[in-house]
């Protein structure tokens, strides 16, 4: 996802879940339910994801952000449902009482208040932040930000962020040596490439 959507708590370790999709609004009332956390067909359509679970919510007004749906209520009750984060490119708010129970919020902004805010629809393909997301999809969070990681590959991942991880290293082992040059550099990274083939 792209910078408009940011780590509201980036102390808290990396998070990772299936996506749990639906679209809000908060500056019109809805069209049924008395509150903003009413919706039993949502919160059964949250267990249908598999754990770990993220929800991930469009906010579809013109403006998003009038209003959060998500607060201190809504992460325990999604905490008790197995997730472990929740996305938008709305706004949240709570912030105190949400990170008190160290549940991730990645968000446009924060909010005073949840306005009307309501799922307007769930359990389709959304896009937040740039990223098409589907039920199901797999998202890998942290203070840098949300990232898709396809299924077909995912088992690669961990490997494959190690083997960067080291190459890294011994490139800024090398920056910080007292014998740095711009030839060794050079070296390095045409080592490199040639390992990475």
């Amino acid at each position: 996802m792209h910078g408009s959507v940011q780590c509201q708590f980036p102390q808290l370790p990396p998070m990772v879940g299936y996506a749990v999709t639906g679209r809000i609004r908060s500056t019109s009332a809805p069209m049924t339910g008395q509150c903003y956390y009413d919706r039993i067909d949502w919160w059964n359509y949250v267990e249908t994801i598999p754990q770990p679970r993220v929800i991930v919510l469009e906010d579809i007004d013109r403006h998003p952000g009038t209003g959060a749906l998500f607060g201190e209520l809504h992460a325990h009750i999604c905490r008790a449902l197995g997730c472990t984060g929740y996305v938008t490119n709305g706004a949240v708010r709570d912030l105190a009482g949400v990170n008190a129970i160290e549940f991730h919020l990645f968000a446009g902004s924060v909010a005073v208040s949840h306005s009307y805010a309501h799922i307007a629809e769930f359990g389709e393909a959304v896009e937040v932040g740039g990223l098409k997301v589907k039920p199901g999809d797999l998202l890998h969070g942290d203070r840098n930000g949300v990232v898709g990681v396809p299924l077909e590959i995912a088992a690669e991942v961990a490997g494959m962020a190690k083997e960067i991880a080291s190459e890294e290293r011994e490139m800024i082992e090398l920056i910080a040596s007292p014998d740095f040059s711009l030839k060794k550099l050079e070296s390095k990274i045409r080592d490199h490439a040639r390992r990475n083939a």
